[in-house]
């Protein structure tokens, strides 16, 4: 059989055995209207008013966006939200579209353009959110003596919006909903918090969990307290279009979206896997191996101890920031990265992706990397090795491992291995 792993904007063609497990989402058929959907999703929201009337008599609004590194339809999202508020009486230059950046870069010039096109970026204020600079911020919370800061045009803002795609989310159980807030609109000080080792080695921060979770509960607390007037979710299919919209109550459409994806993402496995050929998602979430964690830890959760994976994932821009590379590059296991970066006072910014690399490695016997925009350096630092065609190591690696299963879509697809 054929299987086409995502990388970068296209699919990697390989010939794998029919015994080989193929582990896909199951088929989400697309919206006719997607547009249409989001209007009327907007006016007859889950759990709350239409945002019409919640717009009504407000001086301004504030509309949080994810940056580039996900998918979201935001030329499908933004117009019918956007029309809706100057509907409503809150003019352009009081509607402020904020970007989550989270810790990544700013989103500007044709980046920008490309996120939201060329009519928005051009009428509306846009804004990036910059985790380091405190004129950005204001504390709203403090938990276990951390402080809690989050983004003063939000703060301030008269009607708070959050947009965002809910997917499988190896923190949070699933993307969208209060993340926006909570890390995207957060400080570094806020970052350190919620991606400390302590807080990456919760087993129950992982994907598509969310009762005892730590992480979606601090989510919700602090969107809680600093809130979420209304939201506008989005659950894509496997081409990426839209198959859901979810909108009205910060939870209880966050919840219903959450429903989607776990019916449509999560597969069930008898056994765990000798082997797990998998991708790192395809473009944009395959531009640098920082991000490549989260399919390495998708395979892991279905992999026996000692097992292989092997992945395939562009990295079109390396390996990510110079902080994330500093690490990959001076620790050679993953005994010395849990050594030298448990204690909180070590923290650096991006730790908890590369803790997230050891753990895989940890846990794998040997890891392959399939990606042209990285070096056989790049990789042997942490022990991976180099794939140069794809095609032949899987055929070598089929004849030493029995129980083998192929997911082409990597972190947007979870399993779940019974009895774990």
């Amino acid at each position: 059989m054929n299987a086409g792993l995502l990388c970068g904007r296209q699919r990697l063609k390989v010939d794998l055995p029919e015994s080989v497990g193929m582990l896909e989402m199951k088929p989400m058929p697309p919206l006719s209207d997607p547009v249409r959907a989001v209007q009327e999703a907007l006016s007859r929201p889950i759990g709350g008013r239409p945002l019409h009337e919640l717009a009504e008599g407000k001086r301004d609004a504030c509309v949080v966006i994810s940056d580039v590194t996900r998918p979201v339809p935001n030329k499908i999202l933004l117009p019918p939200l956007l029309d809706t508020l100057e509907a409503a009486g809150i003019s352009q230059d009081y509607i402020t579209i904020l970007i989550a950046t989270g810790m990544h870069r700013p989103n500007l010039g044709e980046e920008l353009k490309s996120l939201v096109g060329a009519r928005i970026m051009d009428q509306y204020p846009i804004v990036n959110h910059y985790c380091r600079d405190p004129e950005n911020y204001r504390k709203v919370d403090e938990i276990d003596g951390a402080p809690i800061a989050v983004n003063t045009h939000y703060v301030d803002a008269d009607l708070k919006i959050l947009t965002g795609l809910i997917e499988p989310h190896f923190y949070a159980g699933y993307s969208g909903g209060g993340k926006a807030i909570l890390p995207g609109i957060s400080s570094f000080e806020t970052m350190k918090f919620m991606h400390s080792y302590q807080m990456i080695d919760h087993p129950k921060v992982t994907n598509c969990v969310l009762k005892g979770n730590p992480f979606h509960e601090y989510v919700t607390r602090v969107t809680d307290l600093v809130g979420a007037d209304f939201i506008l979710n989005v659950v894509i299919n496997q081409e990426r279009e839209v198959g859901g919209v979810f909108a009205g109550h910060y939870d209880q459409a966050h919840l219903a979206g959450c429903r989607m994806v776990r019916r449509h993402s999560l597969v069930s496995l008898e056994e765990a896997a000798d082997l797990v050929i998998t991708s790192g998602g395809g473009y944009p979430l395959d531009a640098t191996f920082y991000q490549i964690s989260k399919a390495l830890i998708c395979a892991k959760d279905m992999l026996k101890k000692g097992g292989t994976i092997v992945v395939a994932c562009e990295c079109s821009e390396g390996m990510g920031n110079p902080e994330f590379c500093q690490i990959l590059r001076t620790v050679s296991s993953p005994r010395a990265f849990f050594r030298d970066y448990c204690d909180p006072q070590d923290f650096v910014i991006d730790q908890w992706c590369a803790q997230n690399i050891y753990q895989a490695l940890d846990h794998a016997g040997q890891i392959y990397v399939y990606s042209p925009g990285l070096t056989q350096e790049d990789l042997s630092k942490m022990g991976m090795i180099k794939v140069h065609n794809l095609q032949d190591t899987i055929h070598d690696l089929l004849g030493s491992h029995e129980h083998v299963v192929v997911v082409p879509e990597g972190p947007y697809v979870v399993g779940e291995v019974k009895g774990h």
